[in-house]
């Protein structure tokens, strides 16, 4: 039963727009934090904020590249609940 308090646990990350915003900016390419923020007209502090929660559930992952930090998706199922989510509500 733990399964399903994690499952739900999951579902409630999911269910903040800012942090769907996200991830489907993530979905079309990986980003940085700057470039996120200008895209959805919030600042770089909320953005790193809602990563850090998307982050610590393990649904980005991070690379460091000089002193720019870039986000993407952290795998392919990640992509998958994305993408058929977007395929239910547009059907």
């Amino acid at each position: 039963m733990e399964q399903l308090y994690d499952l739900a646990e999951l579902f409630k990350i999911f269910g903040d727009t800012t942090r769907i915003r996200i991830l489907y900016l993530l979905f079309q390419s990986e980003m940085c934090v700057c470039d996120i923020a200008h895209l959805l007209g919030m600042t770089q502090s909320a953005i790193s904020h809602q990563l850090r929660v998307l982050k610590q559930n393990k649904l980005v992952s991070s690379r460091r590249e000089g002193k720019a930090v870039f986000y993407s998706l952290a795998d392919d199922h990640v992509r998958t609940i994305i993408s058929q989510g977007m395929e239910h509500v547009t059907e």
